[in-house]
């Protein structure tokens, strides 16, 4: 587990974007209290204490996503599943927002909600206690000089690896083809097997806002899946 302080953890991207619409707003104020997993932040646990997962779900088995975007996969996830427990880690305030408004609607339970970087909950998850893991189209930062704040980097695959229970699945979707190569690159080296890589989706995949853009842009999806 990592003793790096946040301070000391350099976070790249948005947190905050458009202005929020009032539904929005009452989504945060009255639903992320009650969703959002306590333990994580480095002000409620400076000790890193390890959390036990399967207690947020009644001894259910746990999946992870990382930066759920707007929702669409993880509630689809959620719902289509509901003997397992989905935690979702997003940083982005107005993808937090549409998450909530989308577990509203769908009358999903199976959910908890990080707002924040997945390493600090990946700091304090128990060895093999994730039994499968979604990365759906991540923030690509497109620049050479920025490949290094890319999620398919040891500093964010060693700990995930860590997290995830031995034969478990960790999938990504990515319509960049830089990021698909370093994805083939990195995954292995930070001790995933490769499976599977290419066009066609998986039989439950349910796309994401960011696919349908890139659909409409002329970007061809790209699916790889790995093996803890």
């Amino acid at each position: 587990m990592s003793d790096l302080h946040p301070e000391r953890r350099n976070f790249y991207g948005r947190i905050h974007g458009k202005t929020l619409r009032q539904s929005q707003k009452g989504y945060l104020a009255e639903d992320l209290d009650s969703l959002r997993p306590r333990g994580i932040t480095w002000d409620e646990n400076p000790d890193r204490t390890p959390l036990d997962p399967t207690a947020l779900f009644g001894g259910k088995e746990v999946w992870l996503e990382v930066g759920f975007g707007g929702g669409e996969h993880m509630v689809a996830m959620a719902a289509a599943n509901r003997d397992i427990g989905i935690i979702g880690c997003e940083p982005y305030v107005n993808g937090v927002a549409m998450l909530l408004g989308k577990i509203r609607a769908a009358e999903v339970t199976n959910v908890a909600v990080h707002p924040g970087d997945a390493r600090d909950l990946m700091d304090v998850l128990p060895d093999a206690s994730i039994a499968k893991a979604f990365l759906n189209y991540p923030d690509p930062w497109p620049k050479a000089r920025h490949h290094r704040r890319r999620f398919v980097t040891p500093d964010h695959l060693i700990p995930l690896h860590r997290v995830m229970k031995p034969g478990a699945e960790f999938r990504v979707a990515s319509d960049i083809p830089d990021y698909i190569r370093q994805t083939l690159e990195e995954g292995p080296k930070a001790g995933f097997t490769l499976v599977h890589e290419g066009p066609d989706a998986w039989d439950n995949w349910h796309s994401t806002r960011y696919e349908q853009k890139a659909l409409r842009e002329g970007r061809a999806p790209h699916y790889v899946t790995f093996r803890r």
